[in-house]
């Protein structure tokens, strides 16, 4: 793992945003699925941690962003407005998988510390508010076919969140158990973005969503032996859904 920002050129650079601010219930975990499933394949890996008091590096492959409380959320987004790295970097085609509160600070707002509306990043056409009750607990739901036929998704989601999709966004899953965003949906898509709620951490339960994310970065991906992801997901979705 690297910090220095000047970058190896044949490597897959990853980027995690503001670990010290956004970066609970093991979402850092994606980082390490994607080094692992990048390195077993053979592609040498470059992370860069940014912290809150840095620049997002603009010329990154894959950018992750995870859960927070509230007021971590609004500084988060407060200072990705500013230093606009992330846009230009999506601008150029980059990746992102944004979790949980990331995800909302994708969107044009969402709900502050007493519910007021804070402004997002804009990155995605959604916009988040507070639920009338906490979602807590095992989510388990079908990706949208135009993804690639991936498996079901299984995680863990923890939020007061609910959240609209605009028309620019397509709905990454449907919920099959829990809540997600509140209207039978689970997270959203556009283009290389990708937003969603799981936490558990979500690409160690959903390898083929990993895989998804490094395919966009690199192209065609090798296959991996998966028996133990399987095992755990099987183990999770058997869990909620007993009758799979």
């Amino acid at each position: 793992m690297q910090n220095d920002p000047r970058r190896t050129e044949s490597a897959l650079r990853i980027v995690w945003i503001y670990p010290d601010l956004l970066s609970t219930y093991g979402d850092q975990g994606n980082v390490l699925v994607l080094e692992q499933r990048a390195l077993r394949r053979g592609i040498p890996v470059e992370t860069v941690h940014v912290r809150s008091a840095d620049p997002v590096p603009e010329g990154g492959d894959i950018y992750l962003i995870g859960g927070g409380e509230d007021r971590p959320q609004i500084l988060g987004a407060e200072r990705l407005r500013r230093d606009g790295g992330l846009h230009r970097a999506v601008a150029r085609g980059a990746t992102v998988l944004a979790v949980c509160a990331g995800y909302q600070i994708m969107g044009t707002t969402f709900g502050g510390e007493e519910g007021q509306p804070v402004a997002g990043i804009e990155l995605l056409d959604i916009a988040s508010g507070r639920g009338k009750a906490r979602a807590v607990g095992e989510l388990a739901a079908e990706v949208a076919p135009e993804l690639g036929g991936l498996p079901m998704l299984t995680g863990f989601e923890n939020h007061m969140g609910v959240t609209w999709l605009g028309s620019a966004v397509r709905p990454l899953s449907r919920t099959i158990v829990g809540t997600g965003n509140g209207d039978g949906t689970e997270g959203c898509y556009s283009g290389r973005v990708i937003g969603t709620y799981l936490h558990g951490p979500a690409l160690a339960r959903n390898p083929a969503l990993a895989d998804l994310l490094l395919s966009w970065a690199t192209g065609p991906l090798a296959p991996l032996d998966d028996t133990w992801y399987d095992r755990l997901r099987q183990e999770r979705l058997a869990a909620v859904l007993p009758n799979q």
